[in-house]
């Protein structure tokens, strides 16, 4: 194929993912909605019948089923010992196979998003985040193979809707508002540290994007959204995000300033790009060092890596855009 049918084949790709993604939040959507609603994690159910109590049973057969929570301050996660919560109903039979195709059509889309990645990169013989649009691309894809890999290992498919629509509204704005034709890039880019630097940023942002839907979600919940995990559960997941995200958003920022003394002879210059890196470098240090040693835990420190989450998304998109500077380079197209 020439590189202008591979440019044409990614951008079709593009295009697909986005739609695979729309299709898999539905999935994900439905069995969120229509599922089985999450007590607490330490709750025991107990089943009453007309023969008497029985712990640890089905629902099927009960005539009610109630909840007792362990300890707690609020009634939809936990309560206190001998309270009662009534469970709900039991989920149509389909949801599961709803969550299932969820799966499926992520992975599909996953697969679209890589294809649009690498024949975009061959179109141009180059990596392929050298602007905006191919950078934003690259993190969708990079924040649905954050989810898709979790979720092989813990079942996190709650955060499935989320993570998706995220990542289909991110494509939909590179392609609407950033998309430039492929092509060469300025001789700064031309430069094996683009496959170092921007790969760690792009590994790091999407990993910091699912701990921000995390976060948001944990914000969200409330004390009666019993659809949800736990707060306890979705702070989890934000946490370990950040600690694995955070060392390889810090290579990224050395590494991008060993690029800079590379390319114009300075390690650091103070450019809006720069600072605003360090900046979300220091909030998201703060957030782990408050948990580390000051042990914040719930509210206050959700709403500190959330301050950190929105210094991420001004760096990789707002500097871009409404600042000028040396990274002004990664072109926002009209």
């Amino acid at each position: 194929m020439s590189a202008d049918q591979l440019a044409g084949l990614s951008d079709d790709l593009v295009l697909a993912t986005v739609l695979l993604y729309l299709a898999s939040m539905i999935g994900f959507a439905l069995e969120l909605a229509f599922g089985r609603a999450r007590t607490n994690s330490g709750a025991t159910a107990i089943t009453v019948t007309e023969d008497g109590v029985t712990e640890g049973a089905p629902a099927v057969a009960a005539k009610a089923t109630v909840t007792v929570g362990s300890s707690g301050s609020g009634p939809a996660e936990s309560g206190a010992a001998g309270d009662v919560v009534v469970s709900p109903p039991e989920p149509p039979s389909w949801t599961p196979v709803a969550g299932r195709i969820a799966i499926v059509l992520g992975w599909i889309g996953w697969a679209a998003n890589l294809g649009s990645i690498v024949t975009r990169g061959l179109s141009v013989g180059r990596w392929p985040w050298g602007n905006m649009y191919e950078f934003v691309v690259a993190i969708c894809f990079a924040a649905v193979t954050a989810f898709l890999v979790t979720q092989l290992r813990a079942n996190v498919r709650f955060l499935g809707a989320f993570v998706m629509v995220t990542s289909a509204l991110g494509l939909g704005f590179a392609v609407i508002w950033l998309h430039v034709q492929a092509g060469p890039v300025v001789p700064a880019l031309n430069s094996y540290w683009i496959a170092i630097h921007v790969s760690a940023a792009v590994i790091a942002s999407g990993l910091f994007i699912v701990a921000g839907v995390s976060g948001i979600l944990y914000l969200l919940r409330g004390d009666g959204f019993s659809r949800l995990p736990t707060r306890d559960d979705l702070e989890r997941v934000a946490h370990r995000a950040i600690v694995l995200a955070f060392p390889i958003w810090t290579f990224a920022v050395i590494a991008g300033a060993l690029w800079a003394d590379k390319a114009w002879g300075r390690y650091w210059g103070w450019d809006p790009k720069e600072i605003w890196a360090f900046i979300t470098w220091i909030a998201y240090a703060a957030y782990l060092h408050a948990r580390a040693t000051a042990g914040w835990r719930g509210r206050a420190a959700t709403i500190v890596q959330l301050v950190a989450f929105a210094c991420l998304l001004f760096n990789l998109v707002g500097v871009n855009i409404f600042l000028g500077g040396l990274h002004s380079y990664a072109d926002v197209g009209s």
